[in-house]
Formats: structure tokens, C-alpha cells, sequence
């Protein structure tokens, strides 16, 4: 308790994972704003079958290159490209990059400047898949960038774990292998067929670690190391820096309108099957915030604020990603098939897919306009994060206490609400108004990279940390069936919100 009949408790704000992820991550955040940052490891690779695949495509199009910078009397890209198509044809893969390397930098002093960004971006395309091996990814430099990577993150953890009393030593012991582990999520999600599908590396992770603890089970010795609420906390004070109040703007009124009515809708009929089906309120609304704003980010909120069960947040988190895989595959799919507009597409992906990296991905395979309008509508629900935990800290207080007849204090309140999410609100109002664009880009170009380490560390305890029998065993499975069933209510009541407001049927359709 931070508060009791003696005074206040100071001690929680260096003592309590919630408070010191928030310490944390202005840490990160104020670092980078002074300029210190890193270069992070890089994981992307092309195997060499997939690599020999792209080869007719890129001569094709290295070929009307040529025919096009003969037209407009660019030499040195019309011999550039001719090169270059040797290259493709030898398939020598670093004979390849050098030769797009050389072809890149005659397209970029090209004055026609569609020509020069079309030919440009073709190079980029080539000397990155050419250059993208598993030799690279493990090269001397690379793994030095992940060693160095490993000793920052471990003493920002160190610090954490220090202040908040907990075994320094045996999470030094234990540290590596979260990371190591990781850095193979990483690994195989980078791969160009896995990055396709849009198999994140947060997927990867949860999987790692369920097959592990499920599978040979968790040593003491490790256990020390499994932070997951500490380590996604972290990571989500980082994402308040990339969650712009001028992302709103873009959108306008629709993309509010959609949001509020989703969270709200969705949200009490989340509460209302999982009533009729036997569930109490306090999973319920941690199944239904996750359903109904963000997934992840928002069942960490939510069981903050009404003092959760962690299993039933781990339960909620699995559930959360295990869904969004075929939801990522099958909605732009359905999109396309359907003929639905880019706009009414994209709404509809960012109001129902729970996990931003899945919005994102299914938002590339309905197409470049989609995606945008799915990625600020998501945006635009992650603001409500802080609302609706505030919401339901208020309204738990009011449970408990009216059941004893005490009056609701608002120190009770504020021990509900989770300091974590008031970090991510002030992140997101410092980067929103008191950060210059340029260097809000810059900081959070950095920070995305490394709050991404965060959550894979996070989701990779979650699966260490969770076992299949518990899951099958935690209220008989009635949680999994609220949330299918509030899942399917969201696609379904989501889908008819979004053509009402952007197909320009029934409203005058958004530009963007």
C-alpha cells in the first residue's frame, strides 16, 4: 500500500516494478534525447533459395530501368544498370550488392526526382537482399553490436532489480539467457518468408518460451530472470514516446468516433458473456480491455488497475497473440477479396487486430494506404489506455468498498492506478508538444529498436513463466471462450463501424 493511516509509503517509488519501469524508461528516453545512442544489431537475413527466387524480378524491372534512363538520357544509370543485370545473372550475391551499390549512387544524382526515387528504391530493394545473409547476421561486428546490446539492457535490469530488493546475482546469472534466447526470436522472425507472413518476433519469443517451460521446465537459477511485468512495463513507457497526440489529427473525428465506440461497446460485452458464462469481473476486464484497445499493452493496464492475478494477465497476453496470428492472415485477405476501400480496410484491421506489429503487418498485405490508416486508428486506441485504467481503478474501488459499506477514498485510487500507464501519458505528451519533430524522430527512431527488446524479453518470460496445463485448468477454460466469442463480436461490430465512417456511404469518406 502507498497509503495508510501513517502517511505515505515513499518507498514504492523506487521499490515497486511499476514506479521503476517508469524511472527506467525516462532514463532511455532522456539519454536519447542528449544523444547517446547505439546501433543495434541487425537480423535480417534471405536465404539463398528465396534470394534466387527474387532474381527474374528484379532483372525485369533493372531492365526497364534501362530502357527508361535511355529515354531521359541518364548515362551513368543506363551503364549502371547494365552492370548490374550482369551481376543478377552471374548470381553472386556480393558481386550483386556491389554492383546495386554503384547503381544507387548514379540513380541518386539523377534530376528527374519520381525517376530517382524509383531507381533508388529498386537498389535499396537489391543491395539489401543481396547483402541480407546468415553469415552477416553472425558476423564479428554484428555480434559485438548484440554484446554491447546484452551489457546495457543487463545493467538497466541490474539497477531496476537492485533498488526494488530483489537477488542481484541470480538475475546477473540468469540475464544472458533471456537475451540469448531473444536474439534466436529475433533470428528466425527476420527471415524474409517468416517477415512476410508477418510472424513477429514477439510470437516467437511467447513460443520459445512456452515450448521451454512446457517442455524441460525452468531451473531455479533462471527463475530470478523472468521480470515479465517489469520488462514489458519498461517498454511500454517507451511506446507513450511513439504514440503522438498529432497521429489523432490525421485521422480526425472518425477515427475517434470508431474508437471510443469500440472500447466501449466491446468492452461490456466482453463483461456481459463473461457474466452469463460464470467468469468474474476481474478477468473479465482484463479480457476486455485487451479485446477492445491494444492487447498487450492494455491487459498489463488493465491488471494493474484492478490489482489482477499476473496468470490471468499471462492467460490474457497468450490469448491475445495466439489470435492475432490468423486475424493478420485472414482480415486483409478478406479486405481484398471483398473489395473493400483502403480506408474502410485499414480501419477495420487497426480497430480489431490486438498487437501494433500485427496491425502492421496485415495492414502491408491490404496495401500501403491501409496500413496507414490501421497504424494511427491503433494509435489512436493505445491514448486510451490511461482512461480506461483510471476507469477501472475508480470502478473497482467503488466495488470493493461498497460491499463493506466504507466510503471510496481516492488514495485507494491511486494505489490501483498503475504508474506505469502516467509514464506512458507523460512520454507521449513530452515527445507530443515539448519535443521538436526532428528530434522526436530521432530519439524514437532509437527507442522503437530497443522497447522492442523489452516486449520480446517480456513475451519470452510470459511463455517461461506459463504452463499448458495451468492455462487449460484457470477457469475451465471459460476465459478463452469469452474471448473467441468477444473477438468475434469485435470483427464483426468493428467492420460495420468502419464502412459506416470511412467508405463515404453513409459520411462524407476522409482524405489522408
Amino acid at each position: 500500500m502507498e497509503g495508510n493511516n501513517k502517511g505515505i509509503n515513499w518507498s514504492v517509488l523506487w521499490k515497486s516494478d511499476d514506479w521503476m519501469s517508469v524511472w527506467i524508461g525516462f532514463l532511455i528516453l532522456f539519454v536519447a534525447l542528449a544523444g547517446f545512442t547505439m546501433s543495434l544489431p541487425k537480423w535480417k537475413w534471405v536465404a539463398g533459395g528465396s534470394f534466387e527466387g527474387m532474381l527474374s524480378g528484379w532483372t525485369t524491372k533493372v531492365e526497364a530501368i534501362a530502357t527508361e534512363a535511355e529515354g531521359k538520357n541518364e548515362a551513368a544509370v543506363k551503364e549502371q544498370a547494365a552492370a548490374l543485370k550482369a551481376a543478377l545473372d552471374g548470381k553472386d550475391r556480393k558481386a550483386i550488392a556491389d554492383a546495386a551499390t554503384k547503381y544507387e549512387a548514379a540513380a541518386k544524382a539523377v534530376q528527374d526526382k519520381d525517376f530517382q526515387k524509383k531507381a533508388a528504391k529498386l537498389a535499396s530493394d537489391i543491395k539489401g537482399g543481396a547483402g541480407s545473409t546468415a553469415g552477416k547476421v553472425f558476423s564479428g561486428d554484428n555480434m559485438l553490436k548484440a554484446l554491447k546490446l546484452l551489457i546495457v539492457l543487463g545493467i538497466l535490469g541490474v539497477i531496476g532489480v537492485a533498488f526494488m530488493g530483489m537477488p542481484v546475482g541470480k538475475f546477473i546469472a540468469g540475464f544472458p539467457v533471456i537475451f540469448i534466447l531473444s536474439c534466436v526470436a529475433y533470428f528466425l522472425s527476420e527471415n524474409d518468408i517468416i517477415k512476410y507472413y508477418g510472424l513477429e518476433v514477439v510470437f516467437w519469443a511467447l513460443i520459445f518460451g512456452l515450448l521451454i517451460s512446457n517442455i524441460f521446465g525452468i531451473p531455479d537459477w533462471l527463475k530470478a530472470a523472468i521480470k515479465t511485468e517489469y520488462f514489458i512495463k519498461i517498454g511500454l513507457v517507451l511506446l507513450g514516446a511513439e504514440v503522438l497526440f498529432g497521429s489523432i489529427v490525421k485521422l480526425g473525428a472518425y477515427g475517434i468516433i470508431q474508437s471510443v465506440l469500440v472500447v466501449l461497446v466491446v468492452f461490456y460485452f466482453c463483461l456481459w458473456i463473461a457474466r452469463k458464462i460464470g467468469l468474474d469481473d476481474e478477468f473479465a476486464s482484463i479480457l476486455g480491455t485487451s479485446v477492445s484497445i491494444c492487447g498487450v499493452s492494455a491487459a498489463i493496464a488493465a491488471g494493474g488497475a484492478v490489482k489482477g492475478d499476473p496468470k490471468k494477465i499471462s492467460h490474457a497476453i497468450s490469448l491475445v497473440l495466439l489470435c492475432a496470428v490468423p486475424m493478420l492472415i485472414f482480415m486483409p485477405l478478406i479486405a481484398k477479396w471483398s473489395g473493400m476501400s483502403p480506408a474502410v480496410a485499414g480501419a477495420w484491421i487497426g480497430g480489431t487486430i490486438d498487437t501494433t506489429g500485427a496491425v502492421v503487418a496485415a495492414g502491408e498485405i491490404a496495401g500501403p494506404q491501409a496500413m496507414q490508416v490501421a497504424v494511427v486508428v491503433k494509435m489512436v486506441q493505445n491514448v486510451l489506455i490511461g482512461l480506461v485504467a483510471f476507469l477501472l481503478a475508480i470502478w473497482f474501488v467503488l466495488k470493493g468498498q461498497s460491499a463493506t459499506g466504507e466510503k471510496p477514498g481516492l488514495m485507494e485510487i491511486w494505489v490501483r492506478f498503475p504508474k506505469f500507464v502516467l509514464g506512458f501519458v507523460v512520454a507521449s505528451i513530452i515527445f507530443s508538444f515539448f519535443v521538436s519533430d526532428a528530434d522526436a524522430k530521432a530519439v524514437t527512431s532509437f527507442t522503437k529498436g530497443i522497447r522492442g527488446w523489452w516486449f520480446t524479453m517480456a513475451f519470452l518470460c510470459i511463455g517461461l513463466d506459463t504452463k499448458f496445463k495451468e492455462l487449460v485448468a484457470m477457469g475451465g477454460g471459460k476465459p478463452a471462450v469469452v474471448f473467441l466469442i468477444t473477438q468475434a463480436f469485435n470483427i464483426l461490430f468493428t467492420l460495420v463501424i468502419a464502412w459506416l465512417l470511412f467508405s463515404g456511404a453513409v459520411f462524407p469518406a476522409p482524405t489522408f
